[in-house]
């Protein structure tokens, strides 16, 4: 494994991190369902909690938290990006076409977010070291709530374009059913059909 590249995916997925709660911070201006918005409550409180133990797995890993490389400058501008399509959304006065636009900028976050964190509990599976046992202990205790975030994310942008669609919506989505995988969220989405 390079060193040097398990550095840049680490302070790629901080600055990644950071960019999320800006992403979910704005996007909770957007959020037009209750039942969303107290879920985007908890994930911003979650992320922000990640975001701390990414940063105390940096310091204890002996990297600065605040080292901006290249990479990190990129993040940095695509985070700032969905902020801006938010806002820019919020502008137009569509309440539901603005919730519709974040619930899209969740899911690109997310999707980011939880590739970062696999790559992270894969370095962390490969270092025999210290340091691999501090990330394997940062990843247990982030990955079942980022595996939660994208797959309620994504099912909240189906459910919400089915209703711009017109079509027959269950907001909130697979409502009752714990749902972290995408063959649970799928055999949730089943069952709500059937019983539709």
């Amino acid at each position: 494994m390079s060193p040097s590249q398990v550095k840049e995916l680490l302070l790629q997925a901080l600055e990644h991190g950071r960019g999320v709660v800006l992403v979910y911070r704005t996007a909770l201006e957007c959020a037009v369902n209750e039942h969303l918005r107290s879920e985007w409550e908890t994930c911003f409180d979650q992320t922000e909690n990640h975001v701390a133990i990414l940063t105390r797995a940096c310091i204890a890993l002996g990297l600065d938290p605040g080292e901006r490389t290249p990479g990190c400058e990129i993040v940095h501008h695509l985070g700032i990006g969905l902020v801006v399509a938010m806002k820019r959304a919020m502008a137009t006065g569509d309440a539901q076409a603005a919730e519709l636009v974040a619930c899209e900028c969740v899911v690109l976050a997310e999707t980011r977010d939880h590739t970062n964190w696999d790559l992270l509990c894969e370095c962390a599976r490969t270092l025999d070291d210290d340091s691999g046992r501090l990330l394997a202990h940062a990843c247990a205790e982030v990955q079942d709530e980022e595996d939660q975030h994208l797959y309620r994310a994504r099912s909240w942008n189906r459910e919400l374009w089915l209703r711009s669609l017109g079509l027959e919506a269950r907001i909130p989505p697979e409502e009752g059913h714990e749902v972290a995988t995408p063959i649970a969220a799928a055999a949730a989405r089943r069952r709500a059909r059937a019983a539709r």
